[in-house]
């Protein structure tokens, strides 16, 4: 998300950073690239005008023109008005009330409601320590009812049963009798999505909003609809009372108007954004750390989160007693550590949240690939353990017979093992001197902009 407005504002803003004076020309030529660039991520004309207006008063005023580096402090003043623009801080989920808390699901067809109500499930056992009831009140869509049950099973959350011959509210109904016999915590209301807005679909859903009086009314949205989406969320709110927007398909959406947009337009926070298909693609939006993302200065915060969410810490923690103990660094581990990095969204998800990957050369970029990892990973997948554990025994005969089980070339396996025999050498750097000592053995052999 944001890739496109991403570039833009950095190249405009890298300009103003290193100056030591700023002019109201110049501010207004800064001013022109960042509402050009805005519009172009399709975020809606009555947003950018407010905050182009927001930005332009604070710059032209004592904080930039007198400050001792202007440049920067309007870099800082973008970033302040991104952030309000989005809501200052996270509205996370209100579960303050008598068990169950219902949470109502509402959406247009397609919007990806029924994905994001198993996110939903997953991400409230993983983090808030809640069991779930997931309902589907979807009587018209084919299979709908049955693609919840199924990913209700992924996440291990408990489904109610319901079937296409059933009235929406009491499905709703009885699905919250139950969740009350039998102490879940939560109730997740999956409804009806519609091609468009229609009174029919307004009506059920006010009437199901009515029965079970729900704690949180989220509107599930299409991020990739940019600015329609900030109008549908509105036309939604007016019928609704809304709590809270989650955004979808984010990772195929490079302009991000959306995110931008819907705050202003609804009056109503961006609670989540999904980015993935994945059970664990959803995140909670923090206005901040998207700002600073979308400036190109990364989001440290999210990715330590991350981390410590979905790295598997035992492993870690092995690993790094076999390092203290001086034992190898061999393949296996190799692997295991590309595997946990593809637990935390591949190499695209952690360099988008890297301080200063967003200044990378496209060519760098397009090198670092999550395809690249999975085929490392079937090499290794195709060696004996004996091979993983010794990789010096691998020559000639070996990596033929390594290249065709993995369905690569030789060179593809040569490759493999230089880059392990690096990786190799790094491992026991960390293990002599620490972090800091393998920072300084990197300097000067990474790329320009990473931030080592």
């Amino acid at each position: 998300m944001f890739e496109n407005l991403s570039e833009r504002l950095g190249s405009t803003l890298r300009n103003l950073r290193g100056q030591g004076r700023l002019s109201e020309d110049n501010i207004k030529d800064t001013l022109r690239e960042v509402r050009m660039a805005m519009l172009e991520a399709d975020v809606a004309l009555p947003v950018v005008k407010d905050f182009i207006e927001q930005v332009r008063q604070r710059a032209i005023g004592e904080e930039v023109l007198k400050s001792l580096t202007p440049g920067q402090a309007l870099v800082k003043v973008v970033n302040d008005e991104l952030v309000k623009l989005m809501g200052e801080a996270n509205d996370s989920l209100d579960l303050q009330a008598q068990p169950p808390v219902v949470i109502l699901m509402a959406g247009l067809q397609g919007a990806g409601k029924t994905t994001t109500v198993a996110k939903l499930a997953r991400w409230l056992q993983e983090r808030q320590k809640k069991s779930s009831l997931l309902v589907s009140c979807d009587v018209y869509r084919p299979a709908a009812i049955a693609q919840l049950e199924t990913l209700a099973g992924q996440v291990d959350a408990e489904f109610f049963p319901s079937s296409a011959d059933q009235s929406p509210v009491k499905i709703a109904t009885a699905a919250l009798d139950y969740a009350r016999k039998h102490f879940k915590d939560v109730v997740i209301v999956d409804t009806a999505g519609r091609l468009h807005i229609d009174d029919d679909m307004m009506d059920e859903i006010k009437k199901i909003h009515g029965a079970v009086n729900p704690h949180e009314t989220l509107f599930v949205v299409d991020s990739m609809t940019g600015q329609d989406a900030a109008n549908t969320a509105k036309a939604f709110n007016e019928a609704l009372p809304l709590t809270g927007v989650i955004l979808t398909k984010t990772d195929g959406d490079a302009r991000g108007g959306a995110a931008l947009s819907i705050r202003q337009i609804t009056g109503k926070p961006i609670k989540f954004f999904g980015a993935g298909e994945k059970t664990d693609a959803l995140e909670a939006f923090h206005p901040d750390r998207v700002a600073s993302r979308i400036l190109g200065m990364g989001d440290v915060l999210s990715l330590v989160e991350e981390a410590q969410q979905k790295v598997d810490q035992d492993k870690a923690q092995k690993l790094a007693k076999k390092l203290k103990k001086g034992k190898g660094f061999d393949l296996e581990d190799f692997r295991e550590q590309m595997q946990q990095m593809s637990k935390m969204g591949g190499v695209a998800g952690l360099m988008d949240k890297l301080p200063g990957a967003g200044n990378l050369p496209q060519n760098v970029k397009s090198q670092v690939n999550d395809k690249e990892f999975n085929r490392l990973i079937a090499i290794i997948n195709s060696m004996t353990p004996q091979e993983r554990l010794h990789p010096a025994i691998i020559k000639g005969s070996r990596k033929k017979r390594i290249a065709a089980g993995s369905g690569t070339q030789v060179q593809d396996v040569n490759r493999l093992l230089k880059q392990f025999t690096q990786m190799q050498k790094m491992m026991k750097k960390m293990a002599k001197g620490g972090m800091a000592k393998m920072m300084r053995g990197l300097k000067g052999k990474m790329p320009p902009g990473m931030p080592f």
